[in-house]
C-alpha cells in the first residue's frame, strides 16, 4: 500500500512538472510574439490556455483523492496541499501569458511605440524565477525557494522603470497613449507572474519546513 502511494505522489510530481513546462513554454511564446510582432503566435498561445486549465482541474481530482483514500499526514498531507495550489498558480501565469497575447495583438494594429529592450529583460528574470521555484519544489529544496523570493524586488523595480518611461510618452505625445497603457499592461503582467513564482516558492518553503512565511519579510 505504502508503494502505491509513493508511485502515486510521483505521478502527481510528474503533473506539476507537465504542467509547469507547458506554462513556462507559453510564457515564452508569449514574449516571442511581443517581440516579434507576431500576431499568428499570440493566437496559437491563446488556444493552448484550455490544456492548461484542463491539467488544473485533473491535479486538483488527483490530489482530492489522495486526501481522501489515503488521508496523509505531515510532510506527504504537506506535499499534496501545496501541489493543488502551485497548480493554481500555474493556471494563472498561464492566463497572464493569455493576457500579455491579447495585448500583443492589439499593439501590432499600430506602429511600435519604442525598441522592446525593458521588457524582455524582465520577462528573462521572471521566467528564471518560475522555472527555479519548481524545480526547488521538485527538489523539495527550501533554500532555492528563499532565492526566488530574494528576487521579486528586482522586477518591481524594473516594472516601476518602464511604468515612468511610458508615462513620459503619454505626457509629451497624447497620440501614444494607447500604445502606452497596453505596453504598461504587459509589464504589469510579467510583474504579476513573477508574483506567482514567489507564491509557490512560499509555498515550497512551507512545503518542506512546514513554516508559513506569506506577508514575512525572508528569513
Amino acid at each position: 500500500m505504502k508503494r502505491h502511494f509513493d508511485e502515486e505522489l510521483g505521478d502527481l510530481k510528474q503533473k506539476i512538472l507537465r504542467m509547469g513546462s507547458m506554462v513556462e513554454n507559453q510564457f515564452r511564446q508569449a514574449l516571442n510574439a511581443l517581440i516579434t510582432r507576431n500576431s499568428e503566435l499570440a493566437i496559437q498561445v491563446i488556444k493552448k490556455d484550455h490544456e492548461v486549465n484542463a491539467m488544473d482541474v485533473e491535479v486538483d481530482e488527483l490530489c482530492l483523492e489522495l486526501l481522501a483514500l489515503h488521508q496523509p499526514a505531515a510532510r506527504d498531507l504537506r506535499f499534496i496541499t501545496t501541489a493543488m495550489k502551485i497548480s493554481t498558480e500555474l493556471e494563472r501565469i498561464s492566463d497572464l501569458a493569455e493576457a500579455i497575447c491579447n495585448r500583443t495583438i492589439e499593439l501590432n494594429e499600430e506602429a511600435q511605440l519604442k525598441p522592446y529592450i525593458d521588457i524582455p529583460l524582465m520577462a528573462e528574470h521572471a521566467s528564471n524565477m518560475v522555472s527555479e521555484a519548481l524545480d526547488s519544489f521538485v527538489r523539495g529544496d527550501a533554500v532555492l525557494a528563499r532565492q526566488v523570493l530574494e528576487k521579486d524586488d528586482y522586477i518591481d523595480q524594473i516594472n516601476e522603470q518602464i511604468f515612468r518611461e511610458l508615462l513620459t510618452f503619454m505626457i509629451e505625445n497624447p497620440k501614444t497613449i494607447t500604445r502606452a497603457i497596453r505596453l504598461s499592461f504587459v509589464s504589469k503582467a510579467i510583474e504579476r507572474i513573477a508574483d506567482h513564482a514567489t507564491n509557490v516558492a512560499e509555498l515550497v518553503v512551507y512545503m518542506v519546513e512546514g513554516k508559513i512565511i506569506r506577508h514575512m519579510s525572508v528569513s
